[in-house]
Order: C-alpha cells, then structure tokens, then sequence
C-alpha cells in the first residue's frame, strides 16, 4: 500500500512537469498562463503533503503551513486574473 503522503507528492511532481512543459512549448500567452497555474497547484500540492507528512509522523500538527498554503492559492488566484486582464489588453491594443 502507498502512502498517501508518497502519492500526493507523486502526483504534485507529475503536474509540476507537466506545466513545465506546457510553459515551455506554448508560445500563446494564455496557455502560457495556464501552464503557469498548473506548476502552482503542484507547488501547493507537494507543501501540502510535506506538511502532512510532519503531521502523520507524530508531530502535533502545525496550523502555519495551513495558512500558507490558504494565502498562496489566494495570491495565486489574483495574479491569473492580473494576468489574463493584461493579455487581454495586450489583444486588444495590439490586434
């Protein structure tokens, strides 16, 4: 049996290069910000099992990696809808 932990750490560097690639072989601005979005949910992904791996190890759990992983997919968030606002200025002031 995997442990979870293992797995969701797995599956977090699956999306990590899988948004590298996308990030690298896209030359649209948007996918490039898709792409961008995706390697962030695997960041978060991997902090949240490296968190929950501290905790399952018989630590008490700790509430900050919590409330970073809360506050970076906020910012997160409002730095797509920054971006996307921005290419879409860029469309409409280049054509």
């Amino acid at each position: 049996m995997i442990p979870a932990s293992l797995l969701f750490g797995l599956c977090a560097s699956v999306l990590i290069g899988v948004g590298l690639i996308g990030l690298i072989c896209h030359p649209q601005p948007l996918r490039k910000i898709l792409a961008f979005n995706v390697i962030g949910s695997g960041v978060f992904m991997l902090f949240g099992a490296i968190a929950k791996r501290g905790a399952a190890a018989g630590m008490a759990a700790d509430p900050v990696p919590q409330a970073l992983l809360i506050t970076g997919i906020v910012v997160a968030f409002s730095a797509t809808a920054l971006a996307v606002a921005l290419v879409l200025r860029l469309h409409d002031a280049t054509g």
